[in-house]
């Protein structure tokens, strides 16, 4: 396979697909990593990925990677909303640059990891064009989990940069693409998810409500939604999970 580093449009991101089918159009994953990570994290995804015929785009996201400002996780913790919201509005670009240079063939999917998982929950209300997504470690419930970040802020005793009216309007944002008040966007579009039940950094029972309250929504199709869970598992994906999802993806991105 070859592995290559470009910048579209201002995003680094590392580009990887089989070698032999480098110039072809094929079907396409957008994978998004973790807060504090980078692109290059997730290549065992885009190796298992690409093994199977996939190209894989790993972007590096706002503030991290090739784009880091050197802040420290509590500076990048502050301004996580204003990063994820970039990264779906850059996934849109990402995907016009692909079809422009005429990498896809049939559809694009997307993945990710902690902050990527929750990104990708975003888009997946943002663009209906999205075909399918494995989400690991991620969350959807974007007001809840951020008035949940507020509160564990302010009680270590951190002064927010954050105006009342400004927080206000950054719940009004974030409704936009809160997986639980825009169910219907998921169209009953193959979605696989992953999570540890012993994670104390995206917590687990957010994940899960929010699968059973899909679970309504794919009454039709009940084998395009898929949640694995183990046990003892934390804040990391375990190799088996890694598989499931690339498997998942490499399925669904090809309908």
């Amino acid at each position: 396979m070859i592995v290559e580093r470009e910048v579209w449009r201002g995003i680094p991101l590392l580009h990887v697909a089989p070698d032999d089918e480098w110039s072809e159009p094929l079907p396409t994953v957008v994978f998004f990593h973790g807060i504090t990570s980078a692109k290059e994290h997730n290549l065992h995804y885009a190796y298992q990925l690409a093994e199977k015929g996939i190209r894989v785009l790993l972007p590096d996201a706002l503030l991290h990677g090739e784009r880091s400002e050197n802040l420290t996780e509590m500076q990048l913790i502050v301004r996580f909303w204003e990063i994820i919201l970039n990264s779906i509005q850059e996934l849109d670009y990402i995907n016009h640059i692909a079809h422009d240079k005429g990498l896809i063939k049939g559809g694009i999917a997307i993945g990710g990891t902690s902050m990527g998982g929750i990104t990708s929950l975003g888009a997946l209300i943002a663009y209906p064009w999205i075909n399918s997504a494995a989400v690991m470690m991620g969350a959807g419930n974007y007001v809840e989990l951020s008035k949940a970040q507020i509160v564990q802020f302010e009680s270590r005793g951190y002064q927010l940069p954050f105006s009342e009216q400004q927080r206000e309007e950054l719940f009004d944002t974030l409704r936009k693409f809160d997986s639980m008040e825009n169910m219907e966007a998921f169209n009953q579009r193959p979605v696989f998810f992953w999570h540890g039940e012993q994670d104390s950094i995206v917590a687990f029972e957010p994940t899960f409500r929010l699968y059973s309250q899909m679970k309504e929504h794919y009454r039709d199709a009940p084998e395009l939604l898929y949640f694995m869970r183990e046990r003892e598992a934390g804040h990391a994906v375990s190799r088996q999970g890694m598989l499931a999802a690339t498997e998942w993806l490499a399925k669904h991105v090809k309908v």
